[in-house]
């Protein structure tokens, strides 16, 4: 199929900022019904391109070209919402005068948590975006140029948003951090880089082998150019190849602790918690048994935040905590805490335990000191992190910053850049226990990445409310879910984890729904064979575990354990540098049977996952 004529794009584009050329000679397009991608390093001009595709940003060399009558949503970063009025007329103000859809405008405002009657003015930065994502939606533009819109938005809102957006007839330009979302919905990348815009036909799924194979091939050929290539240079584009390895092998760590959560919880079980057991000093790190919150609601009921729930937090559990917004997730963490005390229940911390908070608010800079002034306060070149002694440049490194950068002021950091400083103080503090609320709102790829890989790494425990898909299921090791009307449950595993379990619960709940409902008596017209059979059978109703599925479990694990050890073998392949250059063929077919092999190990890891489950049934 040939491509959609662009209705809006850049042609060798160029934009210079605070001295330096941030990017130049850039060509891109955007026809009707593309879904595009465009995705780079903090502070590469992402958000810089949007602004001058949308008009509000000149350019410095290059051309705009905007198709006639094109209408274009364009959903920046900090939306301007002061003196609009009512949400409902900020929202209505974008139809420019044709006339307004009521009901189009409610039910937008509606899955986006929005009161139509609130006045702009005493929105917060989050509640804000979503007006300004609703804005642009209810004008139906043929354009949609959308920065971070899953920002503040909770797991149903961005599953709504993407069947929005799935429908949306025009074109689309989207950054964002979530892959997730990325997956659902691009057909096309644009990878900015060190100034350079590349592209990719295919959606993002594809992305991370395809950069990789274009990083690949530039060291090669500036290896052939005996040209030296900066490491800082590659550190800060991509970050070091090696972490590609060294992040398969997190992975498969992840995947033993997952499996060790899963025999906690079955030991513990959903809504009941045997106490008594001995446990080491310094271990245990929380533990709840049948706890149950509720408030006062307006109406004069009670609203149930959470009811007979039961947990047991260890030293190195990694757990997620997801729910739809005021479902209560922050309440469960003040609970599990200790912050506030459950109305029923026991909560019961461990010994030494020290925690270090991140809230939804973060925290603000003093924009005119410089990231080693803000590090060191006190003077000095190093800085005390995790017990050991740093020298403020090293340990900027660690959080992707370059040595000039160090004497730079805060200001001239790009959102990214700053989200990236404000992890490093973080994380110089003393601590076993980290908790992260919302961390990973405004941050790009790249500094999520260096948070799952700090938090990966972290010797202690880790407890994060989060929307990111993505992010879950590359740290998690159990999901605890926050439904609403007081019912809380926790999932071995990460996010994809939770939807496999959700589903195979729910069709347990199917299959078990018939014979809970079925009379005393069932004539034989009314039963299948197979129903009669189950039905007088000793013990008919409860699960059983029989030999054979024992050997099944036996056979599907050794089978994961295999697969683990081929996809090993094929990793420490293609980490040779030179493979590429020398055997290109064989780079390729390399690549394909990881995939292949992953496939079949994830195919394998969900038939473990429910074999589990029926045994932990048939107790």
């Amino acid at each position: 199929m040939p491509p959609a004529p662009p209705v809006i794009a850049l042609r060798d584009a160029a934009i210079t900022f605070g001295g330096r050329p941030l990017f130049s000679g850039i060509t891109l397009t955007l026809g009707r019904g593309e879904r595009v991608a465009l995705v780079g390093a903090n502070g590469s001009g992402k958000s810089t391109i949007l602004k001058a595709l949308s008009g509000q940003m000149e350019l410095d060399a290059g051309t705009r070209f905007l198709q006639p009558g094109t209408r274009i949503g364009y959903l920046s970063q900090s939306p301007d919402l002061g003196g609009r009025g009512s949400v409902a007329d900020f929202v209505a103000a974008a139809l420019a005068g044709a006339e307004a859809d009521d009901y189009r405008i409610a039910r937008v405002l509606d899955h986006l948590d929005l009161d139509p009657a609130r006045d702009t003015a005493t929105l917060s930065g989050g509640e804000g975006r979503r007006a300004a994502m609703a804005r642009a939606l209810v004008a139906e533009p043929d354009v949609l140029l959308l920065d971070e819109p899953t920002n503040h938005l909770d797991l149903p809102t961005i599953e709504w948003l993407e069947q929005e957006l799935a429908q949306f007839p025009g074109g689309i330009l989207m950054i964002s951090h979530d892959r997730a979302f990325l997956k659902a919905l691009s057909r096309r990348v644009l990878w900015l880089d060190r100034g350079r815009l590349f592209e990719m036909e295919g959606g993002f799924a594809g992305f991370e082998d395809w950069s990789a194979n274009i990083m690949a091939q530039e060291a090669a050929e500036a290896r052939r150019l005996e040209k030296k290539i900066e490491q800082e240079e590659y550190w800060m584009a991509r970050g070091v190849t090696a972490r590609r390895s060294r992040n398969e092998g997190r992975r498969r760590g992840l995947m033993a602790l997952r499996k060790e959560r899963a025999e906690a919880l079955r030991a513990i079980g959903r809504a009941r918690l045997e106490l008594g057991e001995a446990v080491q000093g310094g271990q245990l790190v929380i533990e709840a048994e049948r706890i149950g919150k509720s408030f006062a609601a307006p109406d004069g009921g009670q609203r149930v935040i959470v009811k007979n729930f039961s947990t047991r937090i260890q030293r190195g559990d990694r757990i997620g905590i997801i729910g739809p917004n005021g479902a209560g997730k922050t309440t469960l963490i003040k609970l599990l805490t200790g912050a506030i005390a459950p109305d029923e229940g026991r909560i019961r911390l461990g010994t030494n335990v020290v925690p270090l908070y991140l809230d939804q608010r973060r925290e603000s800079f003093d924009l005119d000191r410089t990231l080693w002034q803000t590090l060191a306060p006190g003077g000095g070149d190093s800085i005390i992190a995790h017990g050991r002694q740093r020298h403020v440049v090293a340990y900027l490194r660690d959080f992707l910053f370059d040595e000039k950068q160090a004497t730079m002021p805060v200001r001239a950091l790009s959102g990214g850049e700053r989200a990236r400083l404000l992890l490093a103080k973080l994380f110089a503090q003393p601590a076993n226990f980290i908790i992260l609320d919302e961390p990973t709102n405004d941050l790009d790829m790249d500094t999520l990445d260096l948070l799952q890989e700090v938090l990966s790494e972290f010797d202690g425990t880790v407890m994060v409310v989060s929307h990111d898909r993505d992010f879950l299921d590359r740290l998690a090791t159990s999901i605890i879910a926050v439904e609403g009307d007081g019912v809380v449950e926790e999932y071995p595993g990460g996010y994809s984890d939770y939807l496999d379990q959700r589903k195979l619960a729910e069709r347990h709940a199917v299959a078990a729904r018939p014979a809970r409902k079925a009379p005393a008596a069932a004539t034989p017209a009314s039963a299948t064979p197979a129903s009669a059979a189950a039905a007088s059978a000793p013990g008919a109703g409860a699960a059983r575990w029989s030999s054979k599925d024992q050997r099944s479990l036996d056979q599907v694990a050794d089978r994961m354990t295999t697969l683990e050890a081929e996809i090993s073998t094929i990793e420490a392949a293609l980490a040779d540098p030179d493979l590429y250059s020398r055997d290109p063929g064989k780079f390729e077919k390399a690549s394909q049977l990881l995939a292949q092999k992953r496939n079949e190990l994830e195919t394998a890891e969900l038939r473990w996952l429910e074999l589990e489950e029926l045994r932990a049934a048939a107790g």
